[in-house]
């Protein structure tokens, strides 16, 4: 039978990896997401985007003769700042020990989802998951929700920078509200869709929410614009919210949505999906969804759920791993270490990993819309999907590795004593150590979890 350090390592984490074990019960693998907060790495907008987004305004202003030049050196220097950023996370990814903590932050990150976009929008994307998703990944989902819903990248991609109140100053002007955000906030990140709101709710969700911008200018970055603020009041899902100062209510309207009801039972399913099965069954939902009510929506609560359900078991290789779960598995199998990542030549990196995720079918930063990536097993076990991991394990693995670990070894390794037989009697007849390891990373056994 699996141990549970090896079937949570390989539900739960990113795989086992040679440098470590993994923890050896529920409590420990919790606790052991308290590696996932913000470190010495951590993006900032307001060291990573303001300065040079207020450069890039005065260089648009500027009659220099070589105003164009130095514009695209700045776009490159931003560029290579952004390019750090999948870099940090799959080095984190490769070295956390218990891996939940990391796949926690993928999740969160996902399911609060921005974009890329421009060179300027990867900077606070990436600033995004350190500011908003990983200082609360181990706290609150209200004040998770809150710091994500109202962080730069998710207001200005959700078009939150450009909405304004009819009747504030600046509406009599002609400007209009945006109800993207409004919408998303409750249909994705809190009740779910078919939950009971309708339209009116969104509508007023999204004229109270007028105000919350992001400006920025040389030194700071101003959050919220009075006068572009609807006055109020406004009902949302029955209740009236009244015009304070700042955000004040944004925030009271944040912590309702995240103390309904059907937002404990949107986020537990979501959590069962991830981790466990496609098709959760229902007695994990309803055990997950009932922490999220008694704890009043502690996270570690329900990631303690998650960690002692029998159903790891019972649905073992129900999920397939996304590009990135994948890549991240084999290299910690292959005993690659946080250093290791990081030490990567630059091309090698976009190359060999980004490239190889991409040709997977999984575009680093650019999901496919506010829903973030897809969950279901069809959306990754495609002809070309697997194409893509069959390619870059034999041709792109060994240009990282070219000293690749015996196929036999790499066996237990990565997948301990939860190889199939059929692989176990497969892989000592590959033809060759490349051919083998091929034969590991092409099974169902490595590309299911």
């Amino acid at each position: 039978m699996l141990s549970y350090p090896e079937l949570a390592a390989i539900r739960l984490g990113y795989g086992l990896s040679p440098l470590s074990s993994p923890p050896a019960d529920p409590v420990a693998l919790v606790a052991s997401i308290s590696t996932a907060g913000p470190d010495a790495d951590a993006f900032s907008v307001a060291r990573d985007h303001l300065p040079h987004r207020a450069r890039f305004a005065d260089l648009n202003r500027s009659t220099a003769p070589d105003r164009a030049a130095q514009i695209q050196a700045l776009r490159n220097q931003v560029r290579d700042i952004g390019l750090r950023a999948p870099r940090i996370r799959m080095a984190r990814a490769v070295g956390d020990v218990g891996g939940f903590g990391e796949r926690l932050v993928q999740f969160w990150a996902d399911h609060f989802t921005v974009t890329n976009g421009s060179v300027f929008d990867a900077v606070t994307a990436a600033a995004f998951v350190d500011e908003a998703i990983r200082p609360h990944v181990g706290g609150r989902f209200a004040d998770l929700m809150f710091a994500a819903e109202t962080h730069p990248r998710m207001i200005t991609y959700l078009d939150q920078a450009v909405s304004v109140g009819p009747k504030s100053r600046a509406g009599r002007a002609g400007r209009g509200v945006n109800e993207n955000l409004a919408r998303e906030m409750i249909e994705l990140h809190s009740l779910g869709a078919g939950s009971g709101y309708d339209q009116r709710d969104v509508r007023q969700l999204a004229l109270l929410l007028t105000g919350l911008t992001f400006r920025a200018n040389r030194d700071a970055a101003s959050s919220f614009n009075p006068n572009w603020a609807e006055p109020g009041p406004f009902a949302v899902l029955g209740k009236t919210y009244r015009r304070g100062e700042g955000r004040g209510v944004v925030r009271e309207v944040i912590a309702d949505l995240a103390a309904h009801d059907a937002t404990a039972r949107h986020i537990a399913r979501k959590l069962a999906v991830h981790f466990v099965s496609d098709d959760p069954p229902d007695s994990l939902v309803r055990r997950l969804a009932r922490a999220f009510r008694g704890s009043g929506g502690d996270l570690p609560a329900l990631y303690l759920v998650l960690a002692e359900a029998p159903e790891l078991r019972d649905c073992f290789r129900h999920k397939v791993r996304q590009p990135f779960d994948y890549i991240v598995a084999a290299l910690r199998g292959c005993g690659f270490s946080h250093g290791d990542i990081m030490a990567l030549e630059e091309r090698a990196f976009r190359n060999l990993l980004m490239g190889g995720m991409a040709a997977m079918g999984q575009r680093w930063g650019m999901p496919r819309g506010p829903d973030g990536w897809p969950e279901d097993a069809d959306a990754w076990a495609t002809a070309q999907g697997l194409a893509g991991r069959i390619d870059w394990a034999m041709r792109m693995l060994p240009r990282l590795l070219p000293d690749q670990p015996d196929p036999r070894a790499f066996l237990q390794t990565a997948l301990g004593d939860s190889a199939s037989e059929a692989l176990r009697w497969a892989v000592p007849k590959a033809e060759s150590p490349a051919e083998g390891m091929a034969v590991i990373l092409a099974s169902p056994d490595f590309n299911r979890r």
